[in-house]
């Protein structure tokens, strides 16, 4: 098990329990949520070791990995998805400026994003760890597929942007893989970072229920201002943050159904609704914020 005796962020001491979170999931195991005093960063304790995790992802339900249609939840995510497609393709097109150019998905999945990076004319690569995600990307789409192990072979300054949809929270050590990837961006090219918000209303309203927790999956809960405070570590410029406004809905009421709730889905759509309404005047309250971060041009 890795235990932290500092913050992971900002290498305080002042860190101390601030509940326990069930992995209803897979292991239906109890995982600590700590905090840092200093800088208010969240992060699961005691998490196992990169060697030993693949066991609390192996599920023919890890919607990511399986691109399985079975249950409420996972039909949720994927008409989410496929209206998020579209909406991710014109961002990335908005703030890199280019209709066509390199990009890489880190954490790709089964490869949806990036085959439709490609259909629009981008040269698209993955890296997924997952090998049956990994084998559907490459049997499906054609795509370029890498194993993680592989991203110091790729050549420097070779993209024009870099995503991580929903990824970068599992990274046993995150300051290094961000170090590569600034490393591989081109001089003003852009990195694109999804992470759930563990200062959104329904992060706030579920509690230890909030189905984003994901322990021992999600080893760091960032929300924006330790977010702002990790980027500024790492050479990039913080640029702006834009919301994913339908996860909230798929992780409403997949905590009304952690909750042990009657009606699950009827109710996590309501206290949804109610989230993403209250979220419109306050986007820092969102449960999913895409952060946009920029390799300097010098």
């Amino acid at each position: 098990m890795v235990h932290h005796s500092v913050c992971p962020l900002c290498s305080s001491e002042k860190i101390s329990l601030q509940f326990k979170c069930n992995d209803f999931f897979i292991s239906h195991k109890d995982f600590a949520i700590f905090k840092c005093s200093a800088c208010d960063f969240l992060f699961t304790q005691d998490y196992p070791e990169e060697n030993e995790i693949a066991e609390f992802y192996k599920s023919d339900n890890y919607i990511s990995h399986s691109d399985t249609s079975e249950g409420f939840s996972n039909k949720l995510y994927r008409i989410a998805r496929s209206i998020m497609l579209r909406k991710k393709k014109e961002l990335i097109r908005k703030i890199t400026a280019l209709k066509k150019g390199t990009i890489l998905d880190i954490g790709s999945g089964t490869g949806y994003f990036a085959d439709t990076m490609k259909n629009s004319g981008w040269l698209a690569k993955g890296i997924e760890i997952n090998e049956k995600a990994r084998k559907f990307s490459i049997s499906h789409f054609g795509l370029e597929i890498a194993t993680p192990d592989k991203i110091s072979s790729f050549e420097a300054n070779g993209f024009d942007c870099i995503t991580l949809w929903h990824v970068f929270e599992h990274f046993h050590d995150p300051f290094n893989y961000i170090s590569e990837i600034y490393r591989l961006l081109k001089p003003g090219a852009v990195c694109v970072i999804a992470l759930p918000n563990c200062k959104s209303y329904d992060a706030e309203h579920y509690k230890e229920y909030w189905a984003a927790w994901d322990v021992p999956r999600h080893l760091w809960h960032f929300n924006p201002a330790t977010f702002r405070l990790f980027s500024e570590k790492t050479g990039f410029i913080f640029e702006d943050l834009r919301v994913l406004p339908l996860d909230v809905f798929y992780i409403s009421q997949l905590s009304e159904k952690y909750k042990g709730s009657s009606m699950p889905f009827l109710k996590g759509i309501i206290n949804a609704i109610v989230f993403a309404a209250m979220s419109v005047f306050k986007k820092r309250r969102s449960s999913s914020i895409i952060y946009i971060l920029r390799k300097s041009s010098d």
